[in-house]
């Protein structure tokens, strides 16, 4: 039997049987497979003459880093496992180490794979400096194909035909992305043998991360901020409720009103992740545009309530020099506090190189403030923030855990602090009870809990 790779896809040739999982392609005369089966097939058939891999894929690489006690557990029942699974630890308890570990013990080419630009490029950084050659970067106006190489989602999805069988080891970095229905295809259409992920947040309100364990393995390690609490900052969560101005609570209120108006004569409740999009998809009538109107502005009160600026400058005259990172869910929100406060504004619209700049001037202590709306949510490293504002959000627990993992890097004598505002008499309340389940309930003293 020959087994060779085509296009995402693996095709047996000369069978003598039916290979299970395997169908017969008419158009070349042989059983053809996604890619994925590899590892199984090449076990079941341990004589036949592989050329999937067709080129030396040896690569030695050695390196000087100390894993943590619960670091080297982890990748021992992911070596146990086979070099197949997900480990799933809290932002700040250096999953970077994971992976440079991994790529040392497999000691085979590999491409690590990562959601955003900035990620890469310090994945890449990362793996440059410790194994001390140079790395191959795939996205971002790049295509460096190199034995060990990085590569965004993106990239890794629209060269998978191409790329499936240049890389024995995939890392997967916040691997709850993979599980959706285009980056999944990365996951099927690689023939890679090895496959490792990583992520703070292993599990997504739509459940597609259920699909994940027959292409990436089962979750083989998990800890949470508590058991890893000597490892990490240690930190509090502070929740100041603030009152709405009487305009702001009028207003908020009657277009709260028309909103749950609308879903009661509708007959619509929210249950599970899927109805709000049902709720958009029947706005498209006049009552229902109204309602949607309506929820958007109600919303916009509550995230830019008047006083949440006041909470702002007593949260920044009481850690005044101290870092501090200001989260807001859109960008409207982060740029009112830009200006407000004169400090740099990260979001979807700043350019690459802005946002590189801003984020040095951070490290270098040349600005101790930012604000962003979600753009560092997660696998931004800066490991030297003292202080979390959440001025507005999501009622995703994903997207808390990485906020509260940007202060989380540990530092001699650091106490970090996540502070909650929360416009009182509002949806924002039931938001915050939501987004925090799971997450350990640390406030100080006096504050609601």
């Amino acid at each position: 039997m020959i087994i060779r790779y085509d296009k995402g896809t693996i095709v047996l040739e000369d069978t003598a049987g039916i290979p299970a999982q395997c169908v017969y392609d008419e158009r070349i005369k042989a059983y053809r497979a996604p890619s994925y089966k590899y590892r199984d097939i090449i076990r079941s058939f341990p004589k036949a003459s592989d050329l999937v891999f067709d080129q030396n894929h040896n690569v030695e690489v050695t390196h000087s880093e100390v894993l943590r006690s619960y670091q080297k557990k982890a990748l021992d029942k992911w070596q146990a496992n086979g070099c197949m699974g997900t480990i799933v630890l809290p932002t700040a308890a250096g999953k970077t180490h994971i992976g440079l570990d991994a790529i040392r013990r497999v000691n085979t080419s590999a491409l690590v794979i990562a959601p955003t630009i900035e990620l890469i490029q310090q994945w890449r950084d990362r793996l440059q400096k410790v194994f001390n050659f140079e790395i191959g970067q795939i996205g971002g106006g790049e295509r460096d194909i190199k034995p060990i190489s990085v590569s965004t989602y993106d990239s890794a999805y629209l060269m998978a035909e191409s790329l499936g069988n240049r890389f024995k080891l995939l890392i997967f970095d916040e691997v709850h992305h993979l599980a959706s229905a285009q980056y999944i295809q990365i996951a099927k259409m690689y023939a890679s043998p090895y496959r490792l992920g990583l992520t703070a947040t292993y599990e997504r309100s739509d459940m597609l991360h259920e699909t994940l364990g027959e292409f990436m393995g089962e979750k083989v390690f998990e800890m949470g901020y508590e058991e890893l609490s000597e490892y990490l900052a240690s930190f509090q969560i502070v929740r100041i409720p603030v009152e709405l101005t009487p305009e702001e609570e009028e207003e908020y209120s009657r277009n709260r009103e028309i909103f749950t108006q609308y879903l009661r004569r509708e007959r619509i409740r929210f249950k599970g992740p899927w109805d709000f999009e049902k709720f958009i998809m029947k706005s498209w009538n006049p009552e229902g545009r109204e309602a949607l109107l309506a929820w958007r502005r109600s919303r916009e009160i509550a995230f830019n309530a008047r006083v949440k600026t006041d909470t702002m400058r007593y949260i920044f005259s009481r850690h005044r020099g101290e870092k501090t990172i200001i989260f807001t869910e859109d960008t409207d929100s982060a740029y009112l506090i830009s200006r407000e406060f004169l400090i740099p504004a990260l979001t979807y619209l700043t350019p690459g190189k802005e946002r590189k700049e801003y984020l040095s001037m951070f490290r270098d202590g040349r600005v101790t403030a930012l604000v962003t709306s979600r753009v560092l949510d997660e696998g931004v490293d800066v490991p030297d923030a003292m202080v979390g504002v959440v001025l507005s959000g999501s009622g995703s627990s994903r997207q808390y855990r990485q906020r509260l993992g940007r202060i989380l890097r540990p530092g001699e004598g650091k106490k970090a602090v996540l502070y909650e505002v929360v416009a009182k008499s509002t949806s924002e309340y039931g938001t915050s009870s939501r987004r925090r389940k799971g997450v350990p309930n640390r406030t100080d003293d006096g504050k609601e809990n």
